[in-house]
C-alpha cells in the first residue's frame, strides 16, 4: 500500500507542479497578479479536484460529499417509515431496522450536518472577510479528504463484505450494548469500522475548525472589524471553538470504548462504565446540537435580511447571543441523563442551565421577527426557507423546553416527543437553512439562475412534509409511543401511517430539489449581473456578491484593471475607502 501510495504521488507530481497554485499563507501570490494563477495555472479535469487547495472548489467538495450523504441518510429513513406504516410490517427485519436507525443519526449529525456547513463556510467565509483564501490551504484540503474514508467505514457494514455486519447501536452508541457485552451481535467488526469512521470525521472537524479559526483572526481585510464581521463568520467562529473543546473528547472516548472491545481494557465494561459513557458522549453530543445549529443561524441572520429590505435588527445582540449559546451549550449536557438515577441536586443545576439556553436562542427569533416587522419582504425561495426555519425552530425550541424540566422529562424520555423534538431542529431548522443557503448563493457557485417554480414546491412540499412527519410524532410521544421500535401497538397505527405520509412528501420535495439542482447548474439561465437580488437598491450588497460582480467583469474584460472591494456588513455601517481618510 505504501509503495502504491508513493506511486500516485510521483505520477501527479509529474503531471502538475502542485506549488504553483497553491496560494501563499499571507493570501499573495508567486510571480503575477492573483488572477493570472488562479485561472492559468489551475489544473482541470479530475487533478484539478484531486489535488486543489482553493478554498472555492473545497467548499464544492464538500457541498457534493454531504448532500450526497443526505440522499444516502434520507433514503434509510424512508425505508424506516414504510416499515412503520403498518404494525405488522416485514419489509425489514428488526435487526436491519436498527442498522439502518443507526447508520441514519450518524449519517444525518456527522456526514451531512457538519460538512454542509463546512461547504458554505470553505466558500464563503474568505470572501466575506476579505481573504484571499484559508490560513491553511493544505491543511483545509486534508480535513476533507479524510471524509470519505470516514464515510465508507460508517457505512461498511451495508457492503457485501465477509462476517461484517451493520451497527445497531443507535447513535449514542450506549455502552454495555456498543462495548459488546452480552450474547448479542455488537462484537462484530461493523461497529469497530464505525467507531473509526466516526474518529475520522472528528479529526477532519477539528482540523477544519482551526483552519477556520486562523483564517478569522489572521486573514482578515484590514477593514473588517470585529465590529463589522458579518454574522455567519461570528457563527462558524463560534461554532469553530465547540468543536475545538467537543470533537476531541469524543474521540477520547471512542478509543477507550475500542480498547474495551478489542484489548481487554475496562472503561465501560465494569459498574458505572454505562454513566461514564453518557457524561463523556453527552459532554460532546449536546454542543455537537449547537455546533450544528449556530451556522444555519449565520445563515438565516445573513440571508433573511436581504429579502426583508432592511438591516438585521439587533446585530450585536444577535453576536453576544451567538457567543452566550456557545459558552452554555458545555453546561446542559445532563440533561440528557435526568432518568439514570444522577443525584437530584445535580439534576436541578442542569435543568436551570437548560431552561437558560432558551434565552440567547429566543433573543436571536425575536430579532428574526423584528427584521421582518415592517420590512420590504420579497417571498423568494431562500427568504421562504429562512421563514420556514424561523417557524419550525420556535416549535422545535419550545417543545425543548419541556424537556428541560425535570418531571415532564421523566415521562416523555426516550418516546416518540423526543424524535419530534430533535428533527423539528435538525430537519426543520438545519436542513431549511441549508436550503436557503444554497439557493441564496445558487448563482455565485454555478453562474446560472434556479428555476424559481421548482424551489417554490421544494419548499412548500418540505414545510407540509416536515411538519406532518414531526408533530405526528410529538403526539405519538404524549401517547406513550417509545422510539427505536420496528413495531408497535395497533392503536398507534393511525398516526404512524401519518407520519409515513409526511415523510413520503418530503421526499417528492427533496427529488424536485435534485432535478432543480442539477438541471439548473447545467441548463440554467447565465447570471449577468453581479446583483441578481437587487440588494443594492436597498445598499445590502455584501462582500462576496462585489467579489461575484468583479469576476464577472474579469471574465467579459480579460484581465481589466480591479477595483477597491466596498465593505457592507450586517453590523455597524458600510465601510469605504473615504471612511479611512
Amino acid at each position: 500500500m505504501g509503495v502504491f501510495l508513493i506511486t500516485v504521488a510521483a505520477w501527479l507530481a509529474r503531471i502538475e507542479d502542485w506549488r504553483s497554485y497553491t496560494p501563499l499563507a499571507g493570501g499573495g501570490a508567486v510571480g503575477g497578479t492573483k488572477e493570472q494563477y488562479v485561472s492559468e495555472e489551475k489544473p482541470s479535469g479530475l487533478i484539478r479536484w484531486l489535488t486543489t487547495v482553493d478554498h472555492k472548489d473545497i467548499g464544492m467538495l464538500y457541498g457534493v460529499y454531504s448532500l450526497i450523504a443526505f440522499a444516502v441518510g434520507g433514503l434509510m429513513v424512508v425505508a424506516m417509515r414504510i416499515e412503520l406504516a403498518d404494525p405488522s410490517m416485514t419489509l425489514l427485519s428488526n435487526t436491519f431496522y436498527n442498522s439502518l436507525l443507526t447508520s441514519h443519526g450518524i449519517t444525518m449529525l456527522f456526514l451531512f450536518g457538519t460538512p454542509i456547513i463546512a461547504a458554505f463556510s470553505n466558500y464563503f467565509i474568505p470572501l466575506l472577510i476579505g481573504a484571499d483564501d484559508m490560513a491553511f490551504p493544505r491543511i483545509n484540503a486534508i480535513a476533507f479528504w479524510l471524509l470519505p474514508p470516514g464515510a465508507l467505514l460508517i457505512w461498511a457494514g451495508f457492503f457485501p463484505i465477509p462476517d461484517i455486519i451493520p451497527a445497531q447501536t443507535a447513535w449514542t452508541m450506549y455502552t454495555p450494548l456498543s462495548a459488546g457485552v452480552g450474547s448479542g451481535n455488537q462484537m462484530n467488526a461493523g461497529v469497530d469500522l464505525m467507531l473509526l469512521g466516526l474518529h475520522l470525521t472528528g479529526v477532519s472537524a477539528t482540523m477544519g475548525a482551526i483552519n477556520f479559526i486562523a483564517t478569522i483572526f489572521t486573514e482578515r481585510n484590514e477593514k473588517v472589524t470585529w465590529a463589522n464581521l458579518d454574522i455567519f463568520s461570528w457563527t462558524i467562529l463560534t461554532q469553530s471553538g465547540l468543536i475545538l473543546f467537543a470533537f476531541p473528547l469524543l474521540g477520547s472516548a471512542i478509543l477507550m470504548l475500542l480498547l474495551d472491545r478489542n484489548f481487554g481494557t475496562a472503561f465501560f465494561s465494569v459498574d458505572g462504565g454505562a454513566i461514564l459513557w453518557q457524561h463523556l458522549f453527552w459532554f460532546f453530543g449536546h454542543p455537537e446540537v449547537y455546533i450544528l445549529v449556530l451556522p444555519p443561524m449565520g445563515i438565516v441572520s445573513l440571508v433573511l435580511p436581504r429579502f426583508a429590505g432592511r438591516r438585521l435588527f439587533g446585530f450585536k445582540f444577535v453576536v453576544y447571543s451567538t457567543l452566550a449559546i456557545g459558552v452554555l451549550s458545555f453546561g446542559v449536557w445532563a440533561h440528557h441523563m435526568f432518568a439514570t438515577g444522577i443525584d437530584p441536586r445535580l439534576r436541578a443545576s442542569f435543568m436551570a442551565v437548560s431552561l437558560a439556553i432558551a434565552i440567547p436562542s429566543a433573543v436571536k427569533t425575536f430579532n428574526w421577527i423584528t427584521t421582518m416587522w415592517n420590512g420590504n419582504i420579497r417571498l423568494t425561495t431562500p427568504m421562504l426557507f429562512c421563514i420556514g426555519f424561523v417557524s419550525n425552530f420556535i416549535i422545535g425550541g419550545v417543545t425543548g423546553v419541556f424537556l428541560a424540566s425535570i418531571p415532564i422529562d421523566l415521562i416523555l424520555h426516550d418516546t416518540y416527543y423526543v424524535v419530534g423534538h430533535f428533527h423539528y431542529i435538525v430537519m426543520g431548522a438545519i436542513a431549511f437553512a441549508g436550503f436557503a443557503g444554497l439557493y441564496y448563493w445558487f448563482p455565485i457557485y454555478t453562474g446560472r439562475m434556479y428555476q424559481t417554480t421548482l424551489g417554490k414546491w421544494h419548499f412548500w412540499l418540505s414545510m407540509i412534509g416536515t411538519n406532518l412527519t414531526f408533530f405526528v410524532m410529538v403526539l405519538l410521544g404524549y401517547g406513550g409511543m417509545p422510539r427505536r421500535y420496528a413495531t408497535y401497538l395497533p392503536q398507534f397505527a393511525t398516526m404512524h401511517q401519518l407520519a409515513t405520509v409526511g415523510a413520503l412528501i418530503l421526499l417528492v420535495g427533496q427529488m424536485i430539489f435534485v432535478w432543480n439542482f442539477v438541471q439548473s447548474w447545467l441548463e440554467g439561465p447565465k447570471v449577468e449581473d453581479g446583483d441578481p437580488w437587487d440588494l443594492g437598491e436597498d445598499n445590502l450588497t455584501t462582500a462576496e456578491w462585489t467579489w461575484f460582480e468583479r469576476k464577472l467583469q474579469t471574465a467579459v474584460t480579460d484581465g481589466g484593471e480591479e477595483e477597491e472591494a466596498e465593505l457592507a456588513t450586517d453590523g455597524g455601517e458600510t465601510v469605504t475607502d473615504a471612511d479611512d481618510e
